[in-house]
């Protein structure tokens, strides 16, 4: 069965849906902080179709949302529709040049962004355009569809929030492609400057350095954990432990509390109690407070490795809080 109307009512988190202004007011904000920073750099057009998980799906979907409209194609390897409708979805990010960005999601390794989707079957194709999530259609459907439902999703993105897409440069590609002209190398000088900074207790500087590798390399494992614990050391560094722990004692309910004495308890070694505690606000929040929480708790997840049994577990705890 390949149903052509999905329903949002699934997505706790993502579908607290934010007025179309407000959503605009962020991507029109993202796109000014681009242009301070000297604007955004143009992409190869094989970086325009990304595999996303969990972990990285705030970065890779929510944030990359506010300046390009994202399309998230739910498959499985198993799946034989997905094997026809992925390889489509491929070629026409490529074509259409930058005006949306293509994220792949394996369900079997993402359950959990299936069940907050409310995904009833696969292959399911889903968009995120200024952080606002809508089904788009299910199933393999034809390719005439499949653009016209396209062209409208980058027409909306365009008038109702300013959203252009991002530059492809293809003459990239062939640099990308060739692994002699994306030497290792000069990432060890950035990695030694995280680990200098980190040594010298400057947080802002390591989770730079961090980033720069992560601009030519998003998916540089060592550069990826390493960000991940600057950002929590930079976080706890500003803390006042007792005035924290005395918060979150008092305030159960107190989103913020919690978050900040999960990262105290992670940086103390008391890693189940971290997940403990997140999972337990989890269970006790709705919308955007559910969302933060949630967040914070991947952030963590990705500080400790997806292979560390307290996070398999941790993430089973989560499912069941939240469904």
């Amino acid at each position: 069965m390949q149903p052509r109307n999905m329903s949002m009512s699934g997505v706790v988190d993502l579908a607290a849906v934010k007025a179309a202004g407000e959503a605009k007011a962020k991507a029109e904000q993202a796109r000014a902080e681009s242009a301070r920073q000297g604007g955004t750099p143009a992409v190869a057009p094989s970086a325009l179709v990304i595999d996303v998980d969990e972990a990285g799906f705030e970065r890779d979907v929510l944030q990359r949302s506010a300046e390009v409209p994202v399309v998230i194609d739910f498959w499985a390897e198993w799946c034989e529709p997905c094997k026809q409708l992925g390889p489509l979805l491929e070629r026409l990010a490529v074509e259409y040049n930058g005006r949306f960005l293509l994220a792949k999601v394996d369900v079997d390794a993402n359950q959990m962004l299936m069940q907050q989707f409310g995904i009833q079957g696969i292959p399911a194709v889903f968009a995120v355009v200024a952080g606002q999530a809508l089904p788009l259609f299910q199933g393999a459907a034809p390719e005439a569809q499949i653009r016209e439902t396209l062209d409208q999703l980058v027409l909306v993105a365009e008038e109702r929030f300013g959203l252009t897409g991002i530059p492809v440069d293809p003459a990239a590609e062939g640099a990308d492609a060739d692994p002699a002209a994306v030497p290792v190398g000069p990432y060890d000088a950035l990695l030694e400057a995280a680990m200098s900074a980190l040594d010298a207790g400057d947080m802002a500087g390591a989770v730079q350095a961090y980033k720069n590798v992560l601009a030519h390399d998003p998916e540089h494992p060592e550069a990826r954990l390493g960000l991940a614990q600057a950002e929590l050391l930079a976080r706890v560094q500003a803390m006042d432990p007792q005035a924290v722990r005395k918060a979150a004692a008092e305030g159960p309910a107190d989103v913020a509390a919690q978050i900040a004495a999960a990262d105290l308890d992670l940086v103390g070694g008391h890693v189940e109690d971290a997940f403990g505690r997140l999972v337990e606000t989890v269970r006790r929040t709705a919308g955007e407070d559910r969302t933060a929480v949630r967040l914070r708790l991947l952030e963590l997840f990705e500080v400790i490795g997806a292979d560390d049994p307290r996070v398999t577990a941790a993430r089973q705890a989560l499912a069941r809080a939240l469904y």
